[in-house]
Formats: C-alpha cells, sequence, structure tokens
C-alpha cells in the first residue's frame, strides 16, 4: 500500500530533521573537540604561534632582532675573528672586508670621511676610550650591503659627515651604548630602503641633527621599510631629530629621556607610523609634531602613551599606528624611572 500524501511529507520532514540534526551534532562534536584542543578529522587546525620573547642582554632586540630579508637577527661579526685596531687604515681595511669579523677599537681613530662597513661584522670599543674623531661609519654601499653589523660602545666626535649612516637598504644593525657629540650633520641616520635596526642605550651629548629616518620627502623608495626601533636613550640638550620620520612604520620610540631639548623631540611626516611610549620628557617646549607636518614635510601618524611630561609642552598626536609588540617583545620600563635607569646605563663603558 503506498503512503498517503500526508504520510509522505511527514516522512520527509523527519528524513530533513534527522539530517539536521546530525550535521548540529558534527558542529557540536567539532567546536568541542577545538575547546578541548583535539583536532577533528578532515578539519585544519593550526596550532598558534608561540609569542616572541625579549632577547638576553648583551643580544640585539627591537626591530634588529626580527627575522626577515633571510636574516634571523642581528650576531655581527660573530661568525670570524676577532681583531685590534686603533689606525684608521686598519679599521677601513677590516670593516670592508667581505668576511666576518669583530673588530675591537683600541683608544682614538683620526678618520677622515665616511668608513665604509659592510655585512656581518660587529665593530666594539676597548673599555671606556674607543673614539671615532673626524669621520663616521657608513653601512654599506649600492653594490656592498651593510647588514648585519654591530656598533657598541665607541665615541664619535667632530665628524665630517654623518657619525653613522645607515643606508643603500642595509638591514638588521644594532646601534648600542655608544655617545655622540656634535659634527656636522646627523649622529644617526637610516635611510634609503634600510630597515630592522635598533638604536638603544646611547648618550647624546649637544647634537643638532640626532636621528633622521627617511631619506627626504621625494624619495618613495622608502615606503615599506625603515622599521627602527629607539630606545633608553639619553638626549641631553640635543636639538631636533629624536627622531624625525619620514614613511617609516612602525618606528618604535620607547623609553627614552629628553632632557631640555631645543627645537623638538619626535617627529612624524609623510605617513610614517611613530609609538611613542613610556617616555620621559623634561624641558621640552615641543615633544612631538605629526599631524601638522613640520617645515615642508607633509603630516605623519603618531601615537603617544604613557609618557611623563614634566615642563613640557604636549605631544601632538595623529591617527593609528601599527603595534610594534606584534613583531617582538619588549619590557617597559616604568617611565618615572627613566632618567635615573638611562642616566646611570647609557653611554661607553656600561657594557660589561
Amino acid at each position: 500500500m503506498q503512503p498517503t500524501g500526508r504520510a509522505r511529507a511527514r516522512r520527509t520532514l523527519t528524513t530533513v530533521s534527522a539530517g539536521l540534526g546530525a550535521a548540529l551534532l558534527a558542529v557540536c562534536l567539532t567546536t568541542v573537540a577545538y575547546a578541548a584542543g583535539r583536532p577533528v578529522d578532515d578539519v585544519p587546525v593550526t596550532a598558534p604561534a608561540p609569542p616572541p620573547t625579549v632577547p638576553r642582554a648583551g643580544q640585539a632586540d627591537g626591530w634588529a632582532a626580527v627575522p626577515a630579508f633571510g636574516v634571523d637577527g642581528t650576531t655581527g661579526g660573530a661568525a670570524g675573528p676577532t681583531v685590534r685596531v686603533s689606525s684608521a687604515a686598519d679599521l677601513a681595511r677590516y670593516a670592508g672586508a667581505n668576511t666576518p669579523y669583530v673588530i675591537e677599537v683600541a683608544g682614538r681613530i683620526q678618520a677622515s670621511g665616511m668608513v665604509t662597513v659592510v655585512a656581518n661584522k660587529t665593530i666594539v670599543g676597548v673599555g671606556a676610550t674607543a673614539e671615532i674623531v673626524g669621520g663616521g661609519l657608513q653601512m654599506g654601499t649600492t653594490t656592498r650591503p651593510g647588514n648585519n653589523v654591530i656598533v657598541r660602545n665607541i665615541t664619535f666626535r667632530d665628524a665630517e659627515d654623518d657619525s653613522i649612516s645607515v643606508h643603500n637598504g642595509s638591514h638588521h644593525v644594532w646601534i648600542d651604548h655608544n655617545e655622540f657629540h656634535p659634527g656636522y650633520d646627523g649622529s644617526v641616520d637610516v635611510k634609503r630602503r634600510s630597515s630592522h635596526v635598533t638604536v638603544s642605550w646611547n648618550r647624546f651629548h649637544g647634537t643638532d641633527k640626532s636621528m633622521l629616518v627617511g631619506h627626504s620627502d621625494s624619495f618613495t623608495g622608502d615606503v615599506g621599510y625603515l622599521k627602527v626601533t629607539y630606545h633608553h636613550n639619553y638626549f641631553d640638550g640635543s636639538n631636533q631629530r629624536h627622531p624625525r620620520v619620514r614613511f617609516g612604520e612602525p618606528v618604535h620610540v620607547y623609553n627614552n629621556y629628553y632632557r631640555d631639548i631645543g627645537l623638538y623631540g619626535v617627529v612624524s611626516t609623510e605617513n610614517a607610523g611613530v609609538l611613542v611610549e613610556g617616555n620621559y620628557f623634561a624641558d621640552v617646549a615641543f615633544p612631538c609634531h605629526s599631524a601638522s607636518g613640520y617645515a615642508d614635510s607633509g603630516p605623519g601618524r603618531l601615537v603617544q602613551r604613557g609618557n611623563v611630561f614634566v615642563r613640557s609642552g604636549p605631544c601632538e598626536t595623529n591617527g593609528t599606528v601599527a603595534e610594534p609588540g606584534s613583531s617582538y617583545a619588549y619590557t617597559l620600563d616604568d617611565p618615572a624611572q627613566v632618567p635615573q635607569l638611562v642616566t646611570a646605563g647609557a653611554g661607553v663603558g656600561r657594557i660589561g
């Protein structure tokens, strides 16, 4: 006997309901399995990436520690032999060699112009008396990159051009525990498609053009590069560019001590993205420029949080900035303690 139309409808409804119930049960089981941490057949499961860890003391941190461009971090010349130099000629010889070196600078080196530093070098001062006077260090050339370079524990004075210039696409550079006195141009400049640079625990004595990021307003080739970290630096009576940024993002400026600054603290222009975090500004009339641009440069983006301002003006903010903490781990010190920490720890003779 054939089922009636009403019976067929009930059977169809029952079949559909059973199918929906099975599907709902499968979804529930999948959800429960995920919650319990158990994979389910035919459901792709990707384990979360482990969080980044803060590098040990004596190792590069910030952007210089982030793997990129086929490099895992910044180790300098650790793979090569150690040599000690006391003349400009020997410094240039080993800094420009095609093999790794740890180059120890002993005493004062009187240099002229820029000494070219190519890949896989560590240049470190001996004790607290190593100086480079009259000249500066240039990371790489247009044909020989200055990647994976460390510069530590050296005093720079009276440079005829920049004291340190990171350019020509150099990446993974760590500039740490140095001291900079006034020179003709910049103290530490990062430009021309360079990236993954950390500038940490340095002291700037009355410098003028302290730190530039980005070559010029017209050099848009810098877009997508210029990832730089600045932390625990002591700007002692310096004038401007702490740093001045074009195009780079994110540029991370944290736990620095600004004391008695001339023109301004930090500038973000040409759509750069700068995070200014946990710094201590004392007697700084203009801690930050961003939304209004600066000089002939168009506006940039700048976020400030957790800074201390003492006898200082407001920090001009604008827009949003990518979080550097999504790329590397860092420990933010209490900004109220930054003057004590930085004055005690920044500069030469303090690397152990």
